[in-house]
């Protein structure tokens, strides 16, 4: 059985690929930032944000998690991601 110690680090070492893999999103979350500039289409879509939401819910069925956390976590990354598209759609820096 795993010390505490052994966990803890587990889950460091799964934090830092979860912030890579959020940076990875948010530089792409950039760069549709500049094409919905580019093409003056809205940064808010509401029906591109609830496909992502029943695509990730769908993905939560083989996690302990479930549907309604992941649903909830993923809410919230893309109010981040919104608001960095603003910027980035704006002329503003992406860091914030």
């Amino acid at each position: 059985m795993p010390t505490l110690e052994e966990l803890r680090n587990n889950i460091d070492r799964v934090d830092e690929v979860i912030v890579r893999l959020l940076n990875e999103r948010a530089r792409i979350v950039c760069e549709i930032g500049r094409q919905k500039k580019l093409q003056q289409v809205p940064i808010y879509q509401p029906e591109r944000e609830k496909l992502v939401i029943e695509h990730v819910r769908g993905i939560a069925v083989e996690g302990p998690l479930g549907s309604e956390a992941i649903a909830r976590l993923f809410e919230r990354i893309i109010d981040e991601a919104r608001t960095l598209e603003r910027r980035v759609a704006h002329g503003e820096s992406a860091a914030g």
